[in-house]
């Protein structure tokens, strides 16, 4: 181990072997990863597709940090032009900064594009830890000042490294998102039972009438999965991105290179009527969460869409023994059925002197507001609090 560390920025995860690079951000080896958005396969599909990349506003500079020849740390970075595809909105600053003559973008942007799930951002070898994690934030803030760049931002990073980020002199940003526990239950009418008599029956008259859409409901991953079930997704996918965000952020080839790549880490659910699926849902599979990604429909079905998202979700976690769902972003629908809110955690260092004191304010007073509503969203849950 040697003093001095070796901070790289390469503009392309191709140009990174895929071992290196997994090392760090799966040490968990040939066991399925804790996280399948930092993996060098997912990270590889994106750019591959043509998801992130020239026209974009995704830019890649993935940082990676060496010691001797050993890679001990890296980070999924990428210069953003602007704010799209992050889900910690930070158009308030934007404006702002603007307003008073700033240039907010480019900014430097540790993230998994289009993807509001927590999970590591600073992916440090088991064993380099602290010296990994100081290394890529320390280079990244370089990188950002010495290019005159307005901010840097990590985004649904963990706690832990939301903790270490604080130590290191970042802003800390909490928000909320709404997570599904696995208590160890049987099967979902055994968590059913746990909620009180109102709730229970709401949601058992609500699986009845997705249910009776006319068709069945499939669970397709691994060798299940075909080229006509992505085609099918593909079409529901346009749909939804195109009245949420304006145009979809993945483009098609990315749904080809899921299928080739990563149909192990993919959990599809579709409502198929005379092998046609009319609906369909697509989550990624880690080692102890089921996340929740993308949704559409070729028909509305009264709810079916909570279906599709969220109680199937719950069987499968419960059917492979995973211990949370994480349906993805916002939501306050979720809550009723079993979805708590739980914090999310971003990190961001500010150029302006001024500008940062301001920033910090903000936060301070969100993070009061966020565990206010915490606490008053998680009494308002489905769970009975005496005989049910």
């Amino acid at each position: 181990m040697s003093d001095a560390l070796e901070i790289r920025l390469t503009e392309s995860i191709a140009e990174i072997p895929a071992a290196e690079w997994d090392g760090c951000a799966a040490p968990e080896g040939s066991a399925r990863p804790n996280d399948p958005f930092t993996t060098h396969r997912f990270l590889l599909a994106l750019e591959r597709s043509g998801s992130v990349g020239r026209g974009t506003g995704w830019a890649p500079r993935y940082i990676t940090v060496h010691d001797g020849g050993e890679t001990i740390a890296c980070a999924p970075a990428y210069l953003k032009s602007h704010s799209h595809g992050e889900y910690v909105f930070d158009w308030s600053w934007a404006d702002a900064w603007e307003r008073a003559g700033g240039r907010y973008y480019p900014k430097l942007q540790i993230a998994v594009p289009f993807t509001p799930v927590t999970g590591r951002r600073l992916l440090a070898k088991p064993g380099h830890e602290a010296r990994g994690q100081a290394a890529i934030v320390q280079g990244a803030v370089q990188v950002a000042a010495e290019a005159g760049l307005s901010s840097l931002h990590v985004t649904f990073c963990t706690e832990a490294e939301a903790a270490a980020g604080v130590a290191m002199g970042l802003i800390h940003r909490v928000q909320t998102q709404y997570h599904w526990d696995n208590a160890g239950y049987a099967d979902y009418d055994a968590f059913l039972d746990t909620l009180s008599s109102r709730k229970r029956k709401a949601l058992k008259r609500e699986r009845r009438g997705a249910q009776g859409f006319g068709g069945e409901i499939v669970q397709l991953t691994g060798g299940d999965l075909r080229p006509e079930h992505w085609e099918a997704f593909w079409d529901f996918y346009q749909d939804t991105g195109s009245r949420k965000w304006g145009s979809p952020y993945l483009t098609r080839a990315f749904f080809d290179i899921v299928q080739e790549t990563m149909r192990d880490d993919v959990l599809l659910v579709l409502a198929m009527r005379e092998g046609v699926a009319v609906a369909g849902a697509l989550n990624f599979i880690g080692r102890e969460t089921l996340y929740g990604r993308y949704w559409g429909q070729r028909e509305h079905h009264p709810f079916l869409h909570f279906e599709l998202c969220y109680y199937q979700a719950c069987d499968f976690a419960i059917a492979a023994g995973l211990k949370r769902v994480e349906a993805g972003a916002q939501g306050d629908h979720k809550l009723a059925r079993g979805y708590l809110p739980q914090r999310t955690h971003s990190l961001h260092w500010i150029a302006d002197a001024g500008f940062r004191r301001a920033v910090e304010d903000f936060v301070t007073q969100e993070a009061e507001a966020v565990g206010e509503d915490i606490e008053i969203l998680t009494s308002m849950g489905p769970f009975r609090r005496g005989p049910g």
